[in-house]
């Protein structure tokens, strides 16, 4: 009840809104567009699937074919443009003059990404990413489109969602897949724009998230080096996300104990928890 007295994400926030799309390509009827099967990839774009990712890894090399980067680029434009004209689309939402500029296009910008097949009996159930630019979604790879607000937004966002408590609540709802209608659902906090809290998951989630070069127009908007976390410190700021999120939800100590006991049947969560209680004890609510 603590987690759902929080908005839903599609009521958006004074500074931010974003929308779920169904990718850039469906893997069956967009396969005309791409190459399964490329001689070489050093001037094509990579196509993700949902496994082309996990949570913190915006790339796991995993890729469901290639696309030429001026044909796929055209294509996707006329669609953007034919979609903007539905009331019900994302693209709807977005000012004529963003729509028209091919520049703008949500593949030539990092974007958060999640994979649309969940289970509430795999080890996490809601994984998404910021995924890097240049690349092209298939619908098992849903994006969240910012149709409002800045890089920050997508840094707090991307910081929410892969958190434990986020996910805690995902897997009491999903059932097999993260559907528009169960993301749009998810609550999130909204702090205020100078909330400490808030500007610190800014500031962790973007230097998780901005891995290397691919991100440093976006990193360089957010605040953040690019490529400043090493593996052996990445433990640490993502127990420092996980308690500065289940403060901003306004849990107490016992709740995120029992998040963690019963996140995962026969996961050894007793190093992680110890470790989100150490930076939660130290916010003040302990």
């Amino acid at each position: 009840m603590k987690l759902r007295s929080q908005d839903r994400l599609d009521l958006g926030a004074d500074d931010w809104s974003f929308r779920p799309v169904q990718g850039d390509l469906n893997a069956t009827t967009g396969r005309p567009h791409m190459i399964l099967e490329p001689v070489t990839s050093d001037e094509l774009w990579p196509v993700y699937k949902g496994a082309s990712f996990n949570l913190w890894m915006p790339d796991t090399a995993e890729r469901y074919a290639f696309a030429d980067p001026r044909l796929i680029t055209e294509v996707l434009q006329r669609r953007r443009v034919a979609s903007s004209r539905r009331r019900n689309s994302a693209f709807a939402e977005l000012p004529h003059a963003t729509v028209d500029d091919v520049s703008t296009l949500p593949c030539m910008h990092p974007r958060i990404s999640y994979r649309r097949i969940a289970r509430a009996t795999d080890s996490r159930t809601l994984i998404a990413a910021l995924v890097p630019p240049n690349v092209i979604l298939t619908d098992k790879a849903a994006y969240l489109l910012r149709t409002t607000g800045d890089q920050t937004a997508e840094a707090y966002l991307i910081g929410v969602l892969s958190s434990i408590p986020l996910d805690w609540f995902a897997r009491r709802i999903v059932e097999v897949q993260v559907d528009f209608h169960v993301i749009n659902s998810f609550p999130i906090p909204r702090p205020v724009l100078d909330d400490s809290r808030r500007s610190r998951i800014v500031e962790l989630s973007g230097r998780l998230a901005a891995v290397d070069d691919r991100y440093a127009d976006w990193a360089e908007a957010v605040g953040v080096p690019v490529g400043s976390v090493s593996e052996e410190a990445k433990p640490e700021l993502i127990a420092e996300l996980d308690a500065l999120v289940a403060d901003l939800y306004g849990l107490e100590r016992d709740d995120v104990i029992h998040i963690f006991e019963t996140f995962h049947r026969g996961w050894d969560y007793e190093p992680r928890l110890e470790k989100v209680l150490g930076y939660f004890d130290a916010i003040g609510r302990g």
